[in-house]
């Protein structure tokens, strides 16, 4: 795993992430549903543009965090975890089925992410689109050698890279043309391990891990990703409310002090008592620091405040630090 992380942030990696979900949006309505469902400002993006946001129940909880791909405001394509796609599936079509056609495309895609400083020299060999002119956040359609498929400037690792979705029945042969492309650039195939420990570097949130229908938004540190103008989302109250009282914990991030892993729901305390547990943690190897993430008591989640991870029965000290970890 780590020759893989350090190839991802020196080099080039490849991802298969064929496991996330894609789900439609479509029809007359498709951008009204869109707003009604997430809770970023979906009316603010362009064709062929992404956007990230989250998915609230009524109590603010979130159900899942998604890139949102614009084709036009007819049609919207969610990209959703693999956990979740099932869940989110289900949830869309009861909110906003009456409202626009909502249908599952993740039998019909593969996806590979390819990421690190070399991505964009390495994916031009094969890429009929000039990779210059796609910024970050947005995609076009292209062919990737002879296939047709969609190519985005995006990732969960912190560095440069795209993702790109191709028919099943391509996967493996687009596949080999990509680790063949980049042969003499350094590319490895990565696995989800050091995706892991690349988007933790980044203080990026997992779901199941960092959020979930437990957390809000405002308390996960995203209400950047909330756009309290729109006239109705789901959860908006609520979030409201939070945001006016104020939250009582916060995902924040730390760096281990003392010798020891941490590792997730292992507890956290601070000023002599209980204050959270750890929701993400493990080394990082572009850092040469052991690091995590976890849910604190407002009044712990300082920078710089001192806090200790219980590991094993022995407390090992720790510090509150800011996210993002790694600086790329």
């Amino acid at each position: 795993m780590k020759e893989e992380h350090i190839a991802v942030r020196s080099a080039v990696g490849l991802f298969d992430i064929s496991h996330l979900g894609q789900i439609e949006v479509s029809g007359p309505k498709a951008l009204e549903a869109v707003q009604l469902v997430t809770t970023n400002d979906a009316s603010k993006l362009t064709d062929n543009q992404i956007q990230y946001s989250l998915l609230c129940n009524p109590s603010g909880g979130i159900i899942d965090d998604v890139t949102i791909y614009m084709f036009n405001e007819n049609r919207f394509i969610f990209g959703v975890n693999a956990v979740n796609a099932d869940s989110d599936l289900s949830w869309l079509k009861e909110r906003i089925g009456d409202m626009a056609s909502v249908v599952n495309l993740g039998p019909e895609y593969a996806a590979l992410a390819i990421q690190g400083p070399l991505a964009q020299q390495m994916l031009q060999n094969i890429c009929d689109a000039d990779l210059a002119l796609i910024n970050y956040y947005h995609f076009t359609l292209s062919y990737i050698n002879g296939v047709k498929g969609i190519v985005s400037r995006i990732g969960y690792t912190g560095e440069d890279g795209f993702e790109i979705y191709i028919p099943v029945s391509a996967a493996e042969e687009v596949w080999i043309s990509v680790m063949e492309a980049g042969k003499d650039l350094g590319i490895k195939p990565c696995g989800l391990g050091a995706r892991d420990s690349l988007r933790l570097d980044m203080g990026y949130t997992l779901y199941g891990n960092d959020i979930s229908v437990d957390t809000t938004p405002l308390e996960a540190g995203l209400e950047r990703f909330v756009k309290f103008q729109k006239r109705s989302f789901i959860g908006k109250e609520v979030l409201q409310k939070q945001a006016r009282e104020g939250i009582k914990k916060r995902l924040t991030g730390f760096e281990m002090v003392g010798r020891g892993v941490p590792r997730r729901h292992y507890p956290i305390h601070a000023g002599g008592k209980s204050a959270g547990e750890v929701t993400s943690g493990g080394q990082a190897p572009s850092l040469n620091k052991f690091i995590g993430m976890g849910y604190l008591e407002r009044p712990y989640s300082s920078l710089g405040t001192r806090i200790e991870i219980e590991i094993r029965g022995k407390m090992v000290e720790a510090v509150v630090v800011k996210r993002p970890f790694y600086k790329t």
